[in-house]
C-alpha cells in the first residue's frame, strides 16, 4: 500500500546527474514549468549561483529497519511528488525554490532518521511517501549549508540496508525504474538516483498519464534486470538514463538508473 502525505512547512551533495536518450515522445510533453525545465537541459551549474540540493530523509528505525526496495520506491515517488505538487506551481509557496534548484544540477542528499528526529522533520516543507513498511520524506530544495538543523543534524552515512529477496509483481499503474546491475550503491545513494529517474521520466508523460500517475501516488517499481537486459534497455532510443556526476560512490558518468515511457 502506498501513502502520499503532503505536509506544509524546507529542504545531497549526493551528486549531480544528466539524462541521455528519450527525446520527447509523440503526444507527450511537459505540462508545467518545472517539467519544461527538466526536458532537454544540460545540467550545468549557472556561474555564481549557490549550490542547491533536495534533502531526502529515510526513516530507518533500529528495531525494525525497512525493506531496501520499499525505501527506494518511496524515495522515487517522494522526489517527483515535490516537483509536481501544486505548491511548486507559479505563485505557489514552493515555486521559487524548486525552480532555482532545477535550473542547476538536481542534486539530492539522502539522510536517515528515526524516532523523535523523524517526527521533527515532518513539520518542514515537503512530501512523505510510505511504501510497505518504509517512509521517505523529500523536502523543498534549498541552498546546501543552509538546511534547517532538524535536517543537518541527521547522518548521511549508515544508510545501508540488506538486499531484498525476489520482488513481487509490479503494482498496477507503477512506473518501472531499472537499477544498473553492475553498480553497487548504498541505500541512500540509490534513493537519490531513483529520485532523479522519476523526475526525469515525468516530462515524457502526457497530461493524462501524469494525472493517472498522481492519482496512484506517483507509484514506482524499482527492479534490477540482468546484465543483458540492462544493456538492451539502455540501448533503446527511448531510454531515459541517469548518469551520475561521480561526487560519491561511483565514477563520473556512471549510468545508475534507466526508465522508459
Amino acid at each position: 500500500m502506498t501513502g502520499v502525505e503532503p505536509v506544509t512547512g524546507i529542504e545531497s551533495a549526493n551528486g549531480a546527474e544528466s539524462v541521455t536518450g528519450a527525446g520527447q515522445a509523440n503526444g507527450a510533453g511537459p505540462v508545467n514549468g518545472v517539467l519544461s525545465m527538466l526536458l532537454g537541459r544540460d545540467y550545468g551549474e549557472p556561474e555564481g549561483e549557490l549550490v542547491r540540493a533536495m534533502p531526502v530523509v529515510m526513516r530507518i528505525e533500529r528495531s525494525a529497519p525497512p525493506s531496501r526496495l520499499d525505501v527506494l520506491e518511496a524515495a522515487a515517488a517522494a522526489a517527483v511528488a515535490v516537483c509536481l505538487d501544486p505548491r511548486a506551481d507559479p505563485g505557489g509557496e514552493w515555486h521559487d525554490e524548486v525552480v532555482a534548484w532545477v535550473r542547476g544540477r538536481i542534486r539530492k542528499v539522502a539522510r536517515r532518521a528515526r524516532g523523535a528526529h523523524w517526527e521533527a522533520v515532518q513539520a518542514l516543507p515537503g512530501v512523505t511517501v510510505t511504501v510497505g513498511g518504509a517512509s521517505v520524506r523529500a523536502f523543498v530544495p534549498g541552498v546546501v549549508g543552509e538546511a534547517p538543523k532538524e535536517i543537518s543534524r541527521l547522518q548521511i552515512s549508515g544508510s545501508e540496508l540488506p538486499e531484498d529477496g525476489e520482488p513481487g509483481p509490479v503494482p498496477e499503474g507503477a512506473r518501472l525504474l531499472w537499477l544498473n546491475p553492475g553498480v553497487t550503491m548504498t541505500a541512500g545513494k540509490a534513493a537519490a538516483q531513483v529520485g532523479h529517474a522519476s523526475m526525469l521520466l515525468a516530462p515524457h508523460l502526457d497530461a493524462a498519464e501524469l494525472a493517472r500517475w498522481a492519482a496512484d501516488g506517483f507509484r514506482c517499481a524499482v527492479r534490477t534486470p540482468s546484465r543483458a537486459e540492462w544493456d538492451a534497455l539502455v540501448a533503446r532510443p527511448d531510454a531515459i538514463v541517469v548518469r551520475d556526476a561521480g561526487y560519491t560512490e561511483v565514477e563520473p558518468g556512471t549510468a545508475t538508473v534507466a526508465a522508459v515511457r
